[in-house]
């Protein structure tokens, strides 16, 4: 793990504990590290992520979230875009990215991908 993720805070599976540790400096590490480079539509992706879970918690599943998404974003072709910025899932990948914990019950970390 690199400098700035051991810096930020602690860790779970990957995913940020102390969710005001996050930056986007953070979530260019995680991509960097998984051969990715951080667009604006990416980042635009984590923030709304993050208000997201700001506003409901873990009150939601991957399915709620996955569908707010694609409402959020219908305008970049739906699932597809999505599931381009994010290959590994854009709920699985995306909550990564964005330092949020995955929704209760994902079991199946490529939820949401091509994979």
């Amino acid at each position: 793990m690199t400098d700035v993720i051991q810096d930020a805070g602690k860790e779970t599976e990957g995913h940020l504990v102390e969710l005001d540790s996050w930056s986007e400096d953070i979530a260019r590490q995680y991509a960097s590290e998984d051969n990715m480079e951080l667009n604006e539509e990416h980042l635009e992706v984590l923030h709304y992520l993050r208000k997201f879970y700001d506003k409901n918690g873990r009150e939601f599943n991957a399915r709620i979230m996955l569908n707010a998404l694609e409402f959020e974003f219908g305008q970049w072709e739906g699932k597809r875009r999505l599931y381009q910025l994010f290959p590994k899932g854009p709920v699985a990948q995306g909550c990564k990215y964005a330092g949020i914990p995955l929704p209760p019950n994902c079991n199946d970390l490529s939820f949401g991908s091509v994979h």
